[in-house]
């Protein structure tokens, strides 16, 4: 395996005969679509050799909603111990809201797989929105909590879900105890019925870092309560905030680094980012949205710009400006480069998962070099 970096002058033909590889393959395995244009500054990934048999085993999973299209879902199960169906809510009462599609398909097509599918909690209300006061609720009141584990266990088995994935953020700082209390507690009834829980934790550097999406957040409580824990290691360049890499992989480290310290490292996934974004310029705080695009949107808005893409090795991001319609742009994305850096870093520490936010689109490079690094553990997490 090589990762190959698009000079002026090149193309698909040249950069293949250089690389001793087929055309059909280069095109197939970067997904580059006719007329086989590049940008300056993309990277491809070069196949080699097959992978060794003896690649470190990690388990492997990404959240997806029912509405993610057939053919990305077919195309990514194969690299997955588990898909995570994103989300069922609740209420008040501890009665569950239902996703937003119907999850049945998405079910199928993951046993079919040999993938285990996982539900997704968020304190998402039957108006669509999140809600921290439904967090505040059930981790205090006993019986709307048990109604709500009751009402978890029902819907798990109906639907035939492997286990259970607690995606509550902006935790009151009150709430830090109880909201570890409910996870323990909820571990404890699943696992007697051999079901996994994990529980996704904010990217917190330290135990008094400030901050709602932080201060709720207690990584030694909730790594002991839960089975497993999902660093969410991304967001750092976000839809409101400054252009910057999503998942910079200096403050990656930090995160990984600070989690070590509170919760077992056989425990640990970490979270990696399968998007970018777009974001108008200049950039005005509380003005300027970004819009979300894939990995590969991006590549393709850098070719149709004549932009020249550039790498940041602090970050170990790619990044390029463009203009349209008189007004400049700056994108942030995942290209061979930086998730081979997340795959180094998951070496380095001896982590032992990795979660995908989100895989509504199919960047196959990245699950290319994945295989190559690691096997994904089919059985159990």
């Amino acid at each position: 395996m090589k990762i190959y970096v698009v000079q002026q002058g090149d193309s698909v033909d040249s950069i293949a005969s250089s690389q001793g590889v087929p055309v059909d393959a280069l095109v197939f395995d970067n997904q580059i679509q006719p007329p086989y244009s590049l940008a300056i500054g993309q990277s491809l990934y070069i196949r080699g050799d097959e992978p060794p048999e003896d690649r470190t085993p990690l388990y492997v999973f990404g959240y997806a909603y029912p509405f993610i299209e057939p053919v990305n879902l077919d195309n990514t199960l194969p690299f997955l111990t588990d898909l995570y169906v994103f989300s069922y809510g609740f209420t008040e009462n501890g009665d569950l809201v239902p996703p937003m599609a119907d999850d049945d398909w998405m079910i199928d097509r993951a046993l079919e797989a040999g993938v285990r599918p996982i539900l997704t909690l968020t304190p998402l209300g039957p108006d669509g929105r999140f809600n921290n006061n439904l967090v505040t609720n059930a981790v205090h009141n006993l019986q709307v909590q048990q109604r709500l584990i009751w009402n978890l266990g029902l819907k798990m088995q109906e639907k035939r879900y492997g286990g259970l994935d607690i995606d509550f953020e902006y935790i009151m700082a009150e709430d830090r105890l109880a909201y570890a209390d409910f996870v323990g507690r909820t571990t404890q009834i699943m696992n007697q019925f051999g079901l996994q829980v994990t529980v996704a934790l904010a990217p917190k550097t330290s135990a008094e870092q400030a901050g709602l999406l932080y201060e709720g957040v207690d990584y030694g409580l909730l790594g002991a309560a839960a089975n497993r824990v999902l660093l969410m290691t991304y967001e750092w360049g976000y839809t409101y905030g400054p252009p910057m890499a999503v998942a910079p992989i200096n403050m990656v480290r930090k995160v990984v680094e600070y989690a070590l310290t509170e919760i077992p490292v056989y425990k640990i996934s970490m979270g990696i980012p399968n998007y970018g974004y777009d974001w108008p310029l200049p950039y005005e705080r509380g003005v300027t949205r970004a819009e979300t695009i894939s990995n590969l949107e991006a590549v393709q808005i850098a070719i149709d710009n004549g932009a020249e893409i550039q790498f940041d090795e602090e970050s170990m991001s790619p990044y390029f400006r463009y203009w349209k319609f008189g007004i400049q742009h700056e994108v942030w994305f995942e290209d061979a480069r930086s998730y081979k850096a997340k795959f180094d870093l998951i070496k380095e520490y001896g982590l032992t998962g990795a979660g995908y936010w989100q895989l509504m689109q199919f960047f196959r490079a990245n699950w290319l070099i994945l295989s190559q690094m690691f096997e994904a553990r089919k059985v159990g997490g």
